[in-house]
Order: structure tokens, then sequence, then C-alpha cells
């Protein structure tokens, strides 16, 4: 096992087939290794990281670092040994996020930035080549997984995926893990070790052309029937069809006994619904003899398509990583950052971080739950019974506590099963690499 005064800032060779660029535990001198941007807000509105293992853990002398101040931004990059670039081979980036405070809104996302940086500008606007991580606000609930192509069409250059990934928003720590393939330009997003969405790169985000396009020379023809039914033309209306009413008097009316017809006027049954009234009429449908299905506009191969063999090339000359972030709510964790080329030596670090302390962690966090709903419990008791002094009345919903403090509740639980459905649709889609 590798010492964590070791686990710093700099280039390892794991072997002789894998290579480390950065790995960073937060150890006691992470400060020594990390710079908070002086020049890109008021100093208002920059939030402290504290150096914690947090309120649940599972060694309190492993620690990360956790956003402490609510409504403000985080800014925090570390220069790498040397710059790199994943041309020709993988890159894996992978860190442990835990929200301690029910992120409500707020990012959690780490990125790769380049030789332009000024560590002390680095903020929002500052260029870089991947973002990857946890974003949330509402009911936006995502895994980030954006590229930056300098190649794409049009202005916009850093590519956000097709398909929004999953992410995890309950209180106890998550692995993610963004995993690139050179051999076969594929991706993979794993949470905790499970892929959550893989697949071509090419399909996933739109850097290139799309291969075809519309036959500009093809249109549909002017006698194509798209209608799939039609109307019976042996369905005639019914004479007096259109006599019926709407409305009839009500037959089981009776005047009322006061009834005076020179004060009131002459007395008339409320009207009620006909039941012979069928509405407008139209006639019945039937299927088309002519109908030629949905008309499909033929595709030619588009000349601007051009296949990119270096897609997975999406880290070029890489000097740092950074965390650039608001959040309106505070108390995300950050640790256990490995960037590398070898999946396998990204496993192996959380085998010897992540999983290591999971269970206690978790252990600590059910306690922590269950004093809260004992304290809540005890505290409601005591209301009552107040309220009951005092000739109040007492609803049982009443509570001490803020909705905002409550760690349970059902949209969370309706978060997991939305995440699990959608993990299930996925294994169904899964996408085959072929090496």
């Amino acid at each position: 096992m590798i010492g964590r005064g070791l686990l710093a800032v700099g280039l390892l060779t794991a072997s002789t087939s894998a290579t480390v660029y950065f790995k960073e535990n937060f150890d006691e001198k992470w400060e020594s290794r990390w710079v908070v941007p002086s020049k890109w807000k008021a100093a208002e509105e920059i939030g402290e990281w504290a150096h914690t293992a947090g309120e649940w853990f599972g060694d309190a002398a492993d620690k990360g670092i956790k956003t402490s101040q609510d409504a403000r931004f985080y800014g925090l990059s570390a220069k790498l040994a040397k710059p790199f670039s994943n041309e020709g081979k993988d890159l894996v980036l992978q860190y442990v996020v835990k929200h301690e405070q029910r992120l409500d809104c707020g990012g959690a996302y780490i990125k790769l930035l380049g030789p332009e940086l000024d560590q002390a500008s680095f903020g929002g606007d500052t260029p870089y080549q991947i973002m990857f991580g946890p974003d949330v606000c509402g009911s936006t609930k995502r895994t980030h997984v954006i590229f930056n192509y300098p190649e794409a069409k049009g202005e916009e250059k850093n590519l956000l995926i097709k398909t929004d990934v999953p992410t995890r928003t309950d209180q106890l720590s998550h692995l993610y893990t963004l995993h690139i393939m050179a051999a076969n330009n594929s991706f993979n997003v794993l949470i905790d070790g499970e892929s959550v969405r893989e697949g071509p790169l090419e399909e996933s985000w739109d850097f290139r052309p799309p291969k075809t396009i519309p036959d500009p020379e093809q249109s549909k023809p002017a006698d194509w029937v798209d209608e799939e039914m039609m109307a019976d033309p042996a369905d005639v209306k019914p004479e007096g069809y259109d006599d019926i009413p709407a409305t009839l008097p009500d037959s089981e009316a009776v005047q009322p006994e006061d009834w005076d017809e020179e004060e009131d006027g002459v007395w008339e049954a409320p009207m009620v619904d006909n039941p012979d009234y069928k509405g407008p009429w139209s006639p019945k449908m039937i299927p088309n003899p002519d109908f030629k299905g949905a008309w499909e506009h033929p595709h030619i191969p588009n000349p601007e398509y051009s296949p990119d063999p270096k897609l997975h090339a999406r880290a070029t000359e890489v000097t740092a990583v950074g965390f650039e972030l608001w959040q309106v709510k505070s108390g995300t964790m950050f640790d256990d950052i490995i960037l590398t080329d070898s999946l396998e030596e990204a496993t192996e670090y959380a085998k010897e971080t992540f999983w290591k302390k999971q269970e206690g962690e978790k252990a600590m966090f059910e306690k922590a739950e269950e004093e809260r709903v004992e304290k809540e419990k005890a505290e409601r008791e005591e209301m009552k019974k107040k309220a009951e002094e005092n000739g109040e009345p007492f609803e049982e919903g009443d509570s001490p506590f803020s909705v905002s403090d409550m760690e349970i509740t059902e949209d969370e639980d309706e978060d997991d099963e939305d995440w699990e459905d959608e993990e299930e649709e996925e294994d169904e889609n899964s996408f085959t690499m072929e090496l």
C-alpha cells in the first residue's frame, strides 16, 4: 500500500505499462500544492476550503477538502509535474465526491486545464480540455462529461454529451471514473465501479458533421399519401341529425310551491343534457387503401464528413487539474484524485482509498441518522407537550426541523429509482467494445 505522505502531485510510474500523471489524497501538506485564485472574484465571493474528514467517515485521519460557506464561488487548481497528452493511449480521470449537505444547487466537477492557465486568475472563463463530474440544480441532476473540441462546427467548442449521464445525490461518498479508450475511440463513465454510460465517442458527442444528409435532389412525390385513415365515403349523416338539441328541459323538475309569476316571471324547467345528442356529426374513419406509410427522405453521404481517428485524444498538453464551482449550500467534499492512462491503476488506487472507507462511513452515517430521528421525535414531543399546556392546537406534522435538515426525502427515493431504472436501460442497450 502506498503511504499517504507519498500520494502527492507528481509523475509516478506505476508499472512498465501504466503511468500516473497526478495523484492527490489531500494530506496535511495539500495547501502547498494547490492554489486558490486571487484574481477571479472579490474576496467576499470566494468560499473557503475546509480540510476535514467530514461529518461521517471511515477513517478520522483520512481527510479531504470541503466547501464550507454557502452561496460562494470555489476555485482551486494544482499543477502536474509535466504536461501530458493522451494521444494513442487511454485516459482515466477518477475522484471521490460526497455531498454531506444534500446538494440542491451547485457543481462538483473537476477540470483538466491546459498551458494557458494562470492559477491566480483561474475561473469560469478559463479554457479547459475536459470537465467531468456531478452538477445538480433543482430537478437537473447529471454527471457532466464535456470535451473541448477545437474542430467542432460553430462557435461552441465545449461539447456536452448528447444524453445526460445520471449522478448520485445522497450524502455518502461516491467514486466517479471517466475512462477514454484509445483503441476504439470509445468511453465509459462509472460510478462506484459500475458503468452508467458507455459507447463510441463519435456517436455520443457532436464532434463531427453527420455521416449522411438528406438528398437535396429528392423531395416527397406530390401523390404520396400520408394519411393512414380516411373518412368512410359510405357513411352518411342520418336525416334530422342536426335537429337534435344539445339540451332539454328537465322533465322531472317541478315548479316550486312558492313561485310567484308576478315577481319571478314565468317558471321554466332547468335544462339538462340530451342523451340523444352526439355532438357534431363526422363520418367514421376507415383504413386508407392508398396509404404508403410515412415518407422518408433519402440520405446521401455528407461531403463535409470525415472521421477523426484521434477523437480519444481529448487531453492535449494538460498542465493542471482544477475545481471551479458555485454552490448555494456548501458541504461537498472531494478526495482521492487520480489521473492515469490505466483503468487497472485507478481501480487499484480506489481499493486502497475509497473502498476501504465505505463500510465505516456508511455505519457512521446511519448512526447519525438514527440520532437525528430520535432527536426530532423528542423535540416534537416537547412541542406537543407545550402546546397542550398552553391550550394551543398541535399538528402531528409539526417539526422542529426545517425541510433542508431532513436527510432522507421522498424525492431522493424517486431519484434513486430513476437512476436504477436508467441503469437497467443502459444494461439492455450496452455498447460492445471492439478492441
